[in-house]
């Protein structure tokens, strides 16, 4: 049976419903991305929300928005724990409030308007996802990385070359993995400023270029003073 770090319990995960999918039209036409049927039965929204659970990630939001009625119905019919479990899968549904009458205007802004909800939840670090993503990864080292390096924030990477790295939000690090720059789908011609040390069959294969996986942890102290201080973001 798999051992989980302690670091797993104080944490919190939220994953964000996304827009309104138009490259995925006409899937999307009357649900959101996160619901597009994947592999049968499945959905979009279960890779993230299965690949929280594998790592032992038990207290888990998703934030709906968009077309959101099936990814509502699909997320309440399917993940429930015994009454004796701490866990959870809760939806947190965008909505107008006295203090605020906009929709979502962003990932930030989701954040910040849904952090009322999870205010009161006894957690040190907050994992932020995409709904509508495929990948397989173990959360328990990335979040044990994230406090074992003391850092306010992580972001997960994926090494691409310079033909997909036009695409991407691109970070580029030093040596001891911190970020020190980041440039959003840069140019060609300035790609090879945004280089970043990689392992050598990652070099021999030119993915040296460090692409955001929108995959974040945040220290909760760390994503308070940052919403605080970018309030238009």
């Amino acid at each position: 049976m798999k051992t989980y770090s302690n670091f797993l319990q104080k944490t919190i995960c939220l994953i964000l419903g996304g827009g309104a999918g138009t490259r995925l039209y006409p899937l999307t036409k009357d649900r959101s991305k996160p619901a597009v049927p994947v592999g049968g039965k499945y959905r979009l929204i279960d890779i993230p929300i299965s690949n929280c659970l594998n790592s032992g990630l038990f207290r888990i939001f998703v934030l709906t928005q968009y077309n959101s009625a099936s990814l509502n119905k699909h997320i309440k019919n399917t993940f429930h724990f015994d009454n004796f479990s701490n866990g959870f899968v809760d939806i947190l549904a965008a909505e107008q409030t006295s203090g605020n009458m906009d929709w979502f205007q962003g990932t930030a802004d989701a954040v910040r308007q849904s952090a009322r909800n999870f205010a009161y939840y006894d957690f040190e670090y907050i994992l932020i996802l995409s709904g509508d993503q495929l990948y397989q990864i173990d959360f328990d080292q990335v979040i044990s990385n994230h406090v074992e390096k003391k850092a306010d924030v992580t972001i997960a990477t994926i090494p691409v070359n310079a033909a997909d790295a036009t695409s991407f939000g691109i970070m580029k690090v030093n040596d001891d993995s911190n970020i020190v720059s980041f440039i959003e789908k840069p140019k060609a011609d300035v790609l090879s400023q945004w280089e970043s040390p990689v392992n050598e069959k990652m070099q021999q294969n030119g993915r040296v270029y460090l692409a955001s996986m929108g995959i974040y942890v945040f220290s909760r102290p760390a994503l308070r003073r940052l919403l605080n201080e970018n309030p238009s973001a």
